[in-house]
């Protein structure tokens, strides 16, 4: 059965790909409650008709990219509405890993404040008129992968998130009756990031707040096996990381299956 689900989803991505040049792509600021401008990106094909699923996708710790938008665009050549959200405030990137740390570092240790931002993209996204604003759910990559696994902990109205080569440790747990959202994590199972210790601590929380979870690992994948960049990034900076194409369509599919089994 799974077979045909994945060869249907090839045959759906190849249909999306004739129809591309219908996504189209829009920046759009919007503003946390405390006043911080962010700065996102809208991809919707706007030759659909109708409400459809929205989708937040969250930056890698290098902050709002090319990379980001790319995913939002390939969402929305699958029939969503995609943000690529802001968390860092004003669109900031950094150039080097002591300055993404810093980024990085400065949102997840100020939990409220990753929440406001968070919501902020939610809220923007729930009201835009192409979009269903019952059927939202949030993608992360690396740094974001953490961040959308955080907002299911806090038990946001969402319909699922999913994270990819993300951080399993958390600035909460998550409590029983707590998780609206279904859960999926798209792991390599060579990051370097990543213990087992804190696979097995992640299980266990989950499991204990009865989440409804799935974890995938991939062999051989290293953290940022989705990003093509992450071997440039690798050499430049000697960083344990790389990109795995086989992982990169594997999880890609996985998450089109999560989304059609969670919107339905």
């Amino acid at each position: 059965m799974r077979v045909i689900m994945v060869l249907v989803l090839l045959a759906g991505l190849l249909a999306a790909g004739s129809s591309s040049a219908a996504v189209k792509g829009s920046e759009v600021d919007y503003r946390a409650s405390d006043g911080t401008v962010l700065k996102g990106y809208l991809a919707l094909d706007d030759s659909g008709v109708g409400r459809r699923p929205g989708v937040l996708v969250v930056h890698e710790w290098w902050g709002h990219n090319d990379y980001a938008r790319k995913r939002a665009e390939m969402l929305a050549g699958l029939g969503y509405v995609a943000l690529a959200v802001d968390m860092y405030g004003n669109g900031q990137q950094a150039g080097h890993p002591d300055d993404a740390g810093k980024f990085a570092g400065a949102v997840r240790k100020n939990l409220p404040l990753m929440k406001e931002r968070f919501v902020a993209a939610w809220e923007l996204l729930r009201r835009q008129p192409t979009v269903d604003p019952g059927k939202i759910a949030a993608i992360g990559y690396c740094f974001g992968g953490g961040v959308v696994l955080e907002m299911a902990r806090s038990g946001l109205d969402l319909k699922g998130v999913a994270s990819f080569h993300g951080s399993l440790e958390g600035g909460s747990k998550a409590q029983p009756g707590q998780v609206k959202a279904r859960v999926l994590v798209l792991n390599g199972a060579a990051d370097k990031f990543t213990t087992p210790e804190q696979i097995e601590a992640f299980r266990k929380e989950m499991e204990t707040a009865g989440v409804n979870y799935k974890f995938v690992d991939y062999p051989g994948a290293l953290h940022s096996f989705t990003n093509p960049a992450a071997n440039e990034y690798a050499k430049k900076f000697n960083m344990p990381i790389g990109y795995n194409a086989e992982a990169d369509q594997a999880s890609w599919l996985e998450l089109q299956v999560f989304f059609k089994e969670i919107f339905g």
